[in-house]
């Protein structure tokens, strides 16, 4: 029986399931127990980061089985299939983090492979860790598909105390530990508390950053990505997940249709208001240049610098993801920005209605505890900001939510370190001073490779007690968990031969997040005259594999860190074959 709701001779499925030269494909559906009504219906990926890795993915397997229930409901047939999922908080603080941001590139292009070698029409897709989340959302808009995002939700937090603990207390503890101020017996029964239940990170670091972004831009359903991931009722947002994305197939509604620059402004904003994590000032550039739009780090900070900050979350806040969702979640925040002008209301969404209209829909006002009204936020100005300066040409990304107007602004001398390693057993070793500007370099994207995450490094100066008594730049990134005055995506980084290759021990770095800049105190002709004596960049021990190919096809970070040329040089769009 043909579903009258859609025109199959217009979607991909055609390929391999309509006409006679289609029978031997079809005979491979009969043989998974596929009805011939379901194989004559649109087909959509159902796709996951499911793994046993760690507990941010650990539930998307069970919370996939919603999502096909609602596209059954909705006329269509799922096929769930998985990628891969390289967890941060695992992967911290070794070399196993050189994998993480390359795991972005390979988790969209092995979504994009498997859409295009089963021609899907469609793509609901699950995600738990840091960059699978903007991985899938790249690979919807690159397919150029009707796409709904799911998220897979956040942890519970911990109890210790009577106070909520979550895994940033458990890195800063490190810190305390290395610096006698926590014994053995303490630490581990935090390590024992601290990840209660299934989910991803519960502050507002990278995933839950992210997954705010997915509901700000349009691709997720609104207040999807707040029920913690334990609570079985987010199925009936898989549910309705499902029923959604097959709206959008009758409506020809698709992934860029919802992803333009101004949903990507809408984005910005929420990060800002919410204090998220700087690696979506990589993300976010990564996404718009799938859709062929210009919108870099730059256009996201000046988005950030005017934004005000008033949602009161961890890392510099108070609050974790469960908190906020109890306190009506990201829906009540946009509406927030929507009252001081800052929300663009025609956006469509994944429900197929504007984003005026989804927020006409919340009854739901801030708290003034976790949501602060817009009017009276925590600061007039977001909680991350962009620095650009003789020091990083291209720019740069520093979290200041939680930061006093004073702590914003700081000036030392550079202590250099070659890498992350060289910099850690430094602090562990208390080998640098109150005062100074800590330089991590070679980290960058292509450099590193990877452009790891330095949470070992900041973690510990804070457990140390020392987070607001030097400040840390690097062409490497942060953790959304990170707090203190940390610079990173300096830009070029060390291995492109940008100035930050070119600093030496007691160079002065003056640091002003008030005014967004970041220099040293050397002048053009010493800059110049050190750059001609530059050896080049440093050689790392990856000449083969993943992470060799990821070094050479990767750009600078104020593009995104991507890895091909993008929708504005494609001549083929995968949903119109």
């Amino acid at each position: 029986m043909k579903n009258s709701r859609f025109d199959k001779s217009k979607l991909p499925s055609r390929h391999v399931t309509e006409g006679p030269s289609r029978a031997p494909h079809r005979s491979y559906f009969y043989s998974m127990g596929i009805t011939e009504e379901e194989i004559h219906q649109p087909w959509v990926g159902v796709a996951t980061c499911w793994n046993e890795a760690a507990p941010c993915n650990i539930a998307l397997s069970r919370q996939a089985q919603s999502v096909k229930g609602g596209v059954k409901k909705g006329g269509g047939t799922p096929r769930e299939f998985t990628t891969i999922t390289v967890t941060d908080g695992i992967a911290m603080g070794h070399e196993g983090m050189r994998s993480s941001l390359a795991s972005r590139e390979a988790i969209a292009d092995t979504v994009e492979l498997t859409m295009r070698g089963h021609c899907y029409d469609a793509i609901v897709g699950l995600a738990g860790c840091d960059k699978s989340l903007p991985g899938m959302m790249m690979a919807m808009v690159r397919l150029n598909t009707p796409s709904v995002f799911i998220y897979g939700g956040s942890i519970l937090p911990g109890r210790l105390n009577g106070k909520d603990v979550t895994v940033q207390d458990v890195f800063e503890a490190v810190g305390q530990h290395q610096a006698g101020n926590m014994s053995d017996a303490e630490l581990e029964i935090l390590e024992r508390v601290a990840c209660p239940s299934a989910g991803a990170c519960g502050g507002q670091f990278t995933a839950n950053t992210m997954a705010c972004v997915s509901e700000a831009i349009g691709l997720a359903l609104m207040n999807s990505s707040g029920a913690p991931a334990p609570y079985e009722s987010r199925d009936q947002y898989g549910e309705a997940s499902g029923v959604a994305v097959m709206n959008l197939i009758e409506k020809n509604i698709r992934a860029r249709d919802i992803v333009t620059l101004k949903s990507l402004e809408n984005a910005a904003r929420v990060v800002a208001c919410t204090g998220g994590s700087t690696n979506a000032g990589l993300h976010l550039p990564a996404i718009a240049h799938e859709a062929g739009i210009d919108f870099d780090l730059s256009d996201v900070c000046e988005i950030f610098r005017d934004t005000p900050y008033f949602v009161d979350l961890k890392p510099g806040g108070q609050y974790v993801a469960k908190d906020l969702y109890e306190a009506g979640g990201i829906p009540v925040v946009m509406k927030e920005l929507r009252k001081a002008g800052l929300m663009h209301e025609d956006c469509i969404t994944a429900s197929g209605r504007s984003m005026g209209e989804e927020l006409d829909l919340i009854q739901r006002e801030a708290d003034g505890r976790v949501i602060h009204p817009v009017a009276s936020p925590i600061t007039k100005t977001g909680g991350v900001v962009g620095l650009k300066g003789n020091l990083a040409p291209e720019g740069a990304i520093v979290k200041v939510a939680g930061m006093s107007e004073e702590q914003q602004v700081f000036k030392g001398p550079a202590r250099v370190f070659e890498c992350e390693e060289e910099a850690f057993e430094a602090v562990k070793a208390r080998g640098y001073e109150e005062g100074e500007v800590i330089v991590i370099r070679n980290e960058g994207p292509a450099g590193g490779p990877g452009m790891r995450e330095m949470l070992s490094t900041t973690a510990a100066l804070s457990g140390q007690g020392m987070g607001k008594k030097v400040a840390l730049i690097t062409d490497g990134r942060f953790s959304g968990a990170t707090r203190g005055f940390c610079v990173g995506h300096v830009g070029p980084e060390a291995a492109h031969g940008g100035p930050i290759a070119l600093l030496q021990n007691g160079d002065m770095i003056t640091l002003n997040a008030i005014t967004g800049e970041l220099s040293v105190d050397l002048t053009d002709e010493e800059l110049a005259t050190r750059k001609a004596n530059w050896k080049g960049p440093r050689q790392t021990e990856y000449d083969s594999g993943a992470l060799w190919k990821y070094a050479q096809l990767v750009g600078g970070a104020r593009l995104g860190a991507v890895t091909h040329p993008g929708a504005q040089k494609e001549r083929h769009v995968y949903m119109d074959q």
